[in-house]
């Protein structure tokens, strides 16, 4: 079951970028095809998304032949909300939907719950580090492989 909530294509690539960087880490630069791959990310997409990491700070390019991508700071003070306010900016929603005008029943009700949902959404990403989502794929992964039935 794949659940998601919205955002952008561009922005799900550029938190698996960083998280793919995040992970390998200690390998050193990565480049463009390896970081593709592993992530399933078209690397004509992922050339002009790194670009904008860079610009955000989140990764620093090497030229070279042993040159490639790598985090530009550790992945523990890389938080998921800031990531995605690159690429989405603000995180409320809610404005979209206008200032309550109350002209049904439940409009103001209904405008709270979404700005208490937003707000939820936010910490969740706010206090959610790229370090916090790698050691959770690893122990997860570490669990199921060794839950195996002979």
């Amino acid at each position: 079951m794949k659940t998601q909530l919205l955002v952008s294509k561009k922005c799900e690539y550029g938190l698996r970028a960083v998280f793919e960087l995040a992970r390998k880490a200690n390998s050193g630069s990565m480049k463009i095809q390896e970081i593709a791959s592993a992530q399933g990310i078209p690397s004509r997409f992922l050339e002009a998304i790194l670009v904008e990491l860079k610009n955000g700070g989140f990764v620093v390019s090497k030229r070279g032949n042993s040159g490639g991508y790598s985090l530009a700071r550790d992945a523990r003070d890389i938080h998921v909300g800031q990531v995605i306010r690159l690429f989405e900016g603000r995180l409320d929603s809610t404005e979209s939907r206008g200032v309550p005008t109350a002209d049904r029943a439940g409009d103001v009700a209904f405008s709270h719950l979404w700005k208490r949902t937003q707000a939820a959404i936010s910490d969740v990403y706010d206090q959610t580090t790229v370090h916090d989502l790698v050691e959770e794929e690893t122990a997860c992964r570490c669990a199921d492989a060794m839950n195996f039935v002979i």
